[in-house]
């Protein structure tokens, strides 16, 4: 791609995704993700910056921050992909090593996009035409979304600030991903691990926390546009700090967070911290004690610390660190650099976890097959509920009850409620990039509203609320619409079992997930995402046979000889007729 960059001869790319031949790595980002707007800078951990102690994608080339003057497009269609190679192999293949014959294949690609220089000249000029044109047109906008949240006991989401009496537990994980290519983000290793494995958690911990709650909440939370410089922590993080949040940052006694978990060498995990906070005696006592409990349910793995001087790896945590010196962790699969050869690519997928299945199953036998995969992230998410509920203060007594589902959770459980939700997904495997949400023109992200949906089955209880009291429960007194969301949804879970439509009720919410950048018109900050998408007309291509220069010539003769008749008749062909004197009106 950077030789076709630096030559003046290429007008275009078109790419074919293809599994065969796959290079041992690939990884389109940076060596450092996301190293401008970590914790580690010159006034905090000065040494750590830069991934100077550890590099955590060593395999990184950095593709993805080039500047190309010309399209590059992904060809996955395989229909397609054969037209293509039919078109050159027809025309464009030298036969015995003489030149090609014309006509010669050409394609034609059509990617015209209205940003413009940088974000900072982008974003000021869509702001003169928002205030000054009657018709703007918007050269870009800012990457965004929601982050998901829940918590073990319901936040009153109406009262903003400082919750009193309130403890709670962060665990957390990111829920984007992003490749070279637009809406091709699998993000199996970097991002679906983590998703999968909370869920996980918070379906094992749901019935102990109900029945034997702990003193301290539990808050789980699903960051959105963490790939782009942590958009969604930035953002949590932000209105924390201006009491624009159910909590704030007094409330949150601990965090762990969920990274890389799903290519485990042997059966190793690593409790990653960070090493400029625990010089805090009362930090680094919280710490310990975080890593000790987790330790206590690692029987079916084995659990390491990295040297007491690495710094901790990208992590959403990293922002919460950058306000206060929160105690916490973030448990991964790698002890140095990532183990994902993939990091942030689009052969990050299914394969690179090794989700395989027999070759005889049937599509609704392999949602109930139990795959290597789904066992180890199970272990884990296990490890993880029943420290949180340590953590949180629960009582040991309770950790027997508290196991996650190696089926890979709740979605085996009623495969109608799965087939309903994958409907969210569309066709194909899932892609994780974060786009445009409705603060835009876009719709809720299809994995945030997914994610949603099975927080709601997960923690939620079924109520006798009609449709139209579900969409307004404020008109029911019994129902407090500040402390739940509600669901109108269909399944077997019904109250009469007969998979009729109802209400579920759940502590489940949504919080916008944009750069505060955006917000506070900073678009050179360096202190936040600065990442825009630029708008764009239609994307396409067209492929034609490319004519001969001697027909060229014979066309552009006969251009200027019928161009010639046309002038010398002009007179005759263009004069308009004399109205007489006797023409009335």
């Amino acid at each position: 791609m950077m030789r076709m960059k630096n030559s003046s001869r290429v007008a275009g790319v078109a790419v074919i995704v293809s599994k065969t031949g796959l290079a041992d790595n690939f990884s389109p980002h940076t060596t450092c993700p996301n190293q401008n707007t970590g914790v580690y800078s010159a006034s905090y951990g000065s040494d750590l910056a830069n991934c100077n102690v550890t590099m955590w994608n060593p395999l990184g080339n950095g593709l993805s921050y080039e500047d190309f003057a010309f399209p590059v497009f992904a060809l996955k269609d395989e229909n397609q992909t054969q037209v293509i190679r039919k078109c050159y192999q027809d025309h464009n293949l030298r036969v015995n090593g003489s030149a090609p014959q014309y006509p010669l294949c050409a394609m034609q690609l059509f990617s015209h996009m209205h940003a413009a220089t940088d974000t900072v000249t982008c974003m000021r000029r869509t702001d003169l035409q928002n205030r000054f044109s009657i018709n703007p047109e918007v050269l870009c906008d800012p990457l965004s979304d929601f982050n998901v949240w829940t918590s073990t006991r319901p936040l009153n989401n109406s009262a903003k600030g400082h919750a009193a009496n309130e403890s709670v537990v962060i665990a957390a994980t990111r829920l984007d991903g992003r490749s070279f290519f637009w809406e091709q983000a699998p993000s199996a290793e970097g991002t679906v691990s983590g998703i999968v494995t909370l869920l996980a958690t918070i379906q094992a911990l749901s019935p102990v926390t109900q029945e034997a709650p702990p003193p301290r909440n539990i808050f789980f939370s699903f960051f959105q546009g963490e790939a782009f410089d942590y958009i969604g922590s930035s953002k949590m993080v932000y209105d924390m700090e201006r009491n624009d949040f159910v909590i704030d940052l007094n409330n949150v006694h601990s965090m762990l967070e969920i990274g890389q978990v799903g290519l485990r060498r042997g059966r190793s995990l690593w409790m990653h911290s960070d090493p400029v906070s625990r010089q805090n005696k009362s930090v680094d006592t919280e710490v310990s004690e975080e890593e000790r409990k987790l330790s206590l349910f690692s029987h079916a793995l084995s659990l390491d610390q990295p040297s007491v001087s690495q710094p901790l790896p990208p992590s959403s945590f990293q922002r919460f660190l950058r306000v206060r010196g929160i105690p916490g962790l973030v448990l991964a699969d790698h002890n140095t650099s990532f183990n994902n050869r993939y990091y942030e690519s689009l052969y990050d997928d299914a394969e690179n976890l090794n989700v395989t299945y027999p070759p005889d199953l049937s599509p609704d036998e392999q949602l109930v097959y139990e795959t290597d995969a789904a066992k180890s992230l199970a272990e884990v998410a296990t490890l993880v509920a029943r420290s949180l509920y340590i953590q949180a203060g629960g009582e040991k007594k309770n950790l027997n009850n508290i196991t996650a589902d190696p089926k890979i959770w709740f979605l085996h459980q009623h495969v109608s409620d799965c087939v309903r939700l994958l409907w969210f997904l569309g066709s194909g495997p899932p892609q994780f990039y974060i786009g445009l949400g409705p603060r835009i023109h876009g719709p809720v992200h299809s994995v945030t509203r997914f994610v949603q949906y099975i927080l709601a089955n997960l923690t939620g209880t079924v109520t006798n609320l009609t449709e139209s009291q579900c969409q307004n429960p404020s008109e029911v007194n019994t129902e407090n619409k500040d402390l739940f969301s509600y669901f109108w949804v269909s399944g077997p879970a019904s109250v009469n079992n007969t998979g009729e439509p109802f209400c579920r009720s759940a502590s489940v919410r949504l919080s916008k997930a944009v750069s505060p950048a955006f917000e506070l018109l900073e678009y050179g900050s360096p202190n936040y995402s600065i990442i825009p998408q630029s708008r764009w007309k239609s994307i396409r291509a067209r492929i034609f046979p490319m004519l001969t220069l001697g027909v060229g010539v014979a066309v552009l003769l006969l251009s200027l000889l019928v161009t010639y008749f046309i002038s010398s008749k002009a007179e005759l062909l263009f004069s308009s007729a004399r109205e007489t004197p006797a023409t009335t009106y």
